[in-house]
């Protein structure tokens, strides 16, 4: 399953429904990022994924390919109840950090963190990304490395920031799917 952190792993449904859309999501050439449900009346199960193999961003059939195999696999295993809309999407740039791995990759840049559990009276950070240190995120705030519990982080993103941007979008980074 997903390598998810923090509050994906505490919600049954959001580990159901990776185990079910993980396997084909992968062997598309895919990696699933993120799963969340939003809404209370209408809801939406929004899916971000992005390519396994880092080249790029996945572009708008990627997320059609992705759209089709997952809604037929939700249908047949019926997850979910009541009536809900199926999103699928690139990250982004500014994107969620739902993976420990995610913590590595991105190291450097700017992060926001919310926790759950406050760590030292507070539940909102804002720093640098500092890597991993056994089970926290080490994160660089106001010169201090603070660590955060993965277990305890109920979201984290990236900032969007021109540094952000320059490496995103960077000749080294050259995005062959982009639209």
């Amino acid at each position: 399953m997903a390598e998810l952190i923090g509050q994906q792993l505490k919600d049954p449904l959001m580990v159901r429904i990776a185990e079910i859309i993980e396997p084909s999501i992968n062997a598309l050439g895919f990696e699933l990022v993120r799963i969340s449900i939003m809404g209370k009346d209408t809801q939406i199960l929004q899916i971000m994924a992005d390519r396994a193999d880092g080249q790029g961003s996945i572009n708008v059939e990627n997320c059609a390919e992705i759209s089709r195999t997952v809604s037929a696999l939700l249908d047949v295993e019926d997850p979910i109840s009541g009536a809900y809309t199926l999103e699928v999407s690139s990250p982004g740039i500014d994107r969620p950090l739902s993976r420990r791995k995610d913590f590595e990759n991105w190291r450097g840049f700017e992060a926001k963190v919310e926790m759950v559990v406050a760590v030292d009276g507070r539940r909102r950070f804002s720093g640098k990304l500092d890597g991993i240190e056994n089970d926290a995120v080490a994160l660089i705030v106001d010169g201090e490395r603070e660590l955060l519990p993965l277990a305890d982080i109920a979201k984290s993103k990236l900032v969007l920031s021109d540094e952000l941007i320059a490496y995103v979008t960077g000749p080294g980074r050259a995005d062959k799917n982009a639209e």
